[in-house]
């Protein structure tokens, strides 16, 4: 991360309760970690946890681990596991160790469990999903117990272990905890703790047919890598009493806290893994790194930067209220560093040819800056030619005064080159303009016109002998509302545009990623997965200015 990152360190409750904690010795140093299920792809709500829990550890001096709580390997996949180091990494983030896995566990946690059962706390039940809901009741009705509840205790020791060996099927049995039937937060009535999977796992492969449920397995995790301070989003608050209630009954040394703050909703998409795969699945999108998805790989193959998510999280904040955050906090974040960061250049998206008659015809090779204010990032040369590429947007036969580009009779200035005149324009049999002919004043080149005439209008271009050709999609948002309620009907028809077009000479071996503000267009990047120095794509980043506001 870089130094300005960490100037300003806004104070948070969390923060509040480390101070407490270091200053009453409960404490000594810190200790935190960044739990995935690798179930899919991590998205921008879970970039927000990453900064918060690694940010943490890195501002006190502490640890934070990075451990994947994988105990349900019907969904889990080693690619998800890669591409979630992959992320941490790239947003600037390192763990402390080995990575951890709760599979590691998975002989400890059998161990715990077994010492509830033990203790009377624990029961190998029979009952169907069904008519475990029916039994579990409801927010205004107690559950009633299983007729399994008060099973002896070598009994069910003798099942568990049948469990463990394969010797009932899938969903015959599970185990419970034996807690209240009447509590009034319903994780509390008699949860399951391991169910049957006759499953391969990405660590364990098959030997294991029984495991944990993530409510059992999260808190013993945490105890066992000796984490001080275990952050989760709201959701999770009721299920604080059943984390507290597995570590108090059992004998692990460490006794970790588990503190909730609000998740990271953003308007115009979804945070839900569940939703986002479907819009895979059902091919809305084209993958989970689709630039039109809220998730890290899609923001990165977009050309969002690690600064720029790290200073969104920052800003928005650590709260326990519950909130909305606009888009346009995003969109501001990736344009203030681009503003200061991105090389300029030019791209014309909608090209129309333009001809300057009185030109000689030999190239000439101008000098423009990278950037109008960052000398150090050097310049760059334009071929300037008699042909030349502008967008058709930037031409009218005709004008009021309050359009400031180029106008029959009228003069306009190229980006870092010469004013122009348009004198005429050349249409197909439908009337659609196909050239324009021009003239330019030889002595306008970084200067006004010699006569003091003023030229408002800048308008840019490439050269048409000296350019490369690209494809540019224009992705907008994947949602036409804020809150999304409904994927179909909510759905923007419109959130991709791809365009034929041309940039400078000089981006025919743009990096991956890498983003350009293109001018007067917005920020785009070379596209990770399609671009090649054979055939350029460019996705936009974001415009330049919010589009949406209002």
């Amino acid at each position: 991360m870089s130094e300005k990152d960490t100037d300003v360190r806004p104070s948070h409750f969390i923060r509040h309760i480390i101070d407490q904690d270091l200053k009453s010795g409960a404490h000594t140093s810190i200790h935190t970690r960044f739990p995935p299920e690798p179930n899919g792809y991590l998205h921008i709500g879970h970039a927000k946890s990453i900064c918060l829990n690694f940010g943490l550890a890195q501002d006190y001096q502490g640890q934070c681990n990075l451990r994947f709580d994988d105990t349900n390997p019907e969904k889990e996949d080693v690619d998800f596991v890669r591409s979630i180091q992959e992320d941490v990494k790239w947003l600037g983030f390192a763990w402390d160790g080995d990575i951890c896995y709760s599979s590691r566990y998975f002989d400890q946690l059998y161990g715990y469990a077994m010492e509830l059962i033990e203790k009377g706390l624990a029961y190998v039940c029979f009952l169907d999903a069904e008519q475990t809901r029916l039994y579990r009741g409801t927010l205004t009705e107690p559950g009633k117990p299983s007729p399994y509840r008060d099973t002896p205790i070598e009994e069910n020791k003798a099942l568990f272990e049948k469990m463990r060996r394969g010797e009932f099927k899938e969903g015959e049995c599970v185990l419970r905890a034996k807690i209240d039937m009447a509590s009034d937060f319903i994780c509390m009535r008699d949860p399951v703790i391991y169910r049957i999977k006759f499953a391969q796992h990405h660590q364990t492969g098959d030997t294991w047919c029984i495991y944990p449920m993530y409510d059992f397995t999260h808190c013993i995790s945490d105890a066992i890598e000796e984490i001080t301070h275990s952050l989760c989003t709201l959701e999770f608050q009721d299920n604080r009493r059943l984390y507290d209630w597995v570590l108090d009954h059992i004998s692990i040394p460490a006794r970790p806290r588990q503190y909730e703050f609000s998740r990271l909703n953003l308007e115009y998409t979804m945070m839900s893994k569940r939703k986002l795969s479907e819009l895979v699945e059902r091919q809305i999108v084209s993958g989970w790194d689709d630039p039109r998805m809220p998730t890290i790989v899609g923001l990165r193959r977009r050309g969002y930067t690690p600064a720029s998510i790290r200073q969104f999280c920052q800003r928005i904040g650590v709260t326990k209220q519950e909130n909305c955050v606009e888009m346009s906090m995003l969109e501001a974040c990736i344009r203030d560093d681009l503003n200061e960061n991105a090389p300029r250049a030019m791209a014309v998206l909608d090209p129309v040819k333009l001809v300057i008659e009185n030109f000689d015809g030999a190239t000439q090779y101008l000098q423009a800056p990278c950037h109008p204010t960052h000398e150090h990032m050097g310049g760059r040369t334009l071929p300037f030619t008699q042909e030349i590429w502008i967008d058709r947007a930037d031409f009218r036969e005709e004008a009021n005064k309050k359009y400031k580009r180029l106008v029959l009779g009228k003069e306009v200035r190229l980006r870092n080159a010469y004013v122009i005149k348009a004198e005429r324009a050349e249409k197909d049999a439908q009337g659609v303009i196909q050239t324009i002919y021009c003239s330019y004043d030889p002595d306008t080149l970084g200067q006004a016109p010699a006569d003091g005439r003023k030229v408002k209008g800048v308008i840019h271009w490439v050269s048409a002998q000296e350019c490369a050709p690209a494809e540019f999609r224009i992705y907008d948002r994947l949602f036409n509302v804020a809150q999304v309620k409904d994927l179909d009907a909510d759905l923007n028809p419109d959130s991709l545009e791809v365009k034929q077009g041309f940039v400078e000479i000089g981006l025919q071996d743009a990096e991956a990623e890498y983003a350009y503000q293109f001018e007067r267009e917005g920020y785009f990047c070379a596209d990770s997965k399609y671009s090649s120095s054979n055939q350029l794509v460019f996705n936009r980043t974001v415009a330049l200015r919010d589009t949406w506001a209002g």
